[in-house]
């Protein structure tokens, strides 16, 4: 029996990934679905600006644009339904933030209600550095300092080791594991 060659079956596993990629990146574009999109093209383009720039509720990290969810879906119809009323795009942030508060921002204004958005992560990882720093001191203090590098006697037993291991472990081919697996197979 013949073998194909090694690079058709290479290509095969190309593909296969390339088609997963575009399928994983091409998710956020089918969130917003063909019945939202609006007639006007540049009032469509204002919603997909402004849809950019607001949070799905329900996603967190996500811009409603991106979101697939039911509310992000709610989200993107009411954006549409006042920018078909005429309202601008800053009156249009001013209705979603009265709806669902400033947390519905990507990008919240800095001010009292929303320090915990703009200063919980690096208060966080100060908190945490600060936590290793004070355990590397006990440590420390409690005699359990780095380990002492291999002195020439342990190096010297430690490559009399490895290389009695290598002895052990015969370096073979995948045929030669293959073909191997197929004889005692057929036996």
């Amino acid at each position: 029996m013949t073998r194909p060659p090694a690079h058709c079956h290479d290509s095969k596993w190309l593909r296969a990934l390339c088609v997963l990629l575009l399928l994983l990146f091409s998710f956020p574009t089918l969130a917003v679905e063909p019945s939202e999109v609006l007639s006007d093209p540049a009032l469509e383009a204002r919603a997909r600006i402004i849809g950019q720039a607001l949070r799905c509720v329900v996603c967190q990290n996500q811009s409603i644009d991106d979101s697939a969810a039911e509310v992000a879906h709610d989200m993107r119809r009411a954006v549409r339904d006042r920018l078909l009323a005429g309202d601008s795009n800053d009156q249009v942030f001013a209705y979603m933030v009265a709806r669902y508060g400033d947390y519905v921002l990507l990008k919240p204004p800095f001010k009292a209600g929303t320090l915990v958005l703009w200063l919980g992560a690096p208060l966080l990882l100060l908190i945490a550095g600060g936590a290793l720093l004070v355990a590397a001191r006990r440590r420390q203090r409690a005699g359990l300092a780095a380990p002492q590098p291999l002195s020439d006697e342990e190096r010297e037993r430690l490559r009399v080791i490895l290389s009695e291991a290598k002895d052990l472990m015969p370096l073979a081919s995948g045929d030669e594991v293959l073909r191997s697996a197929q004889d005692d197979k057929g036996r």
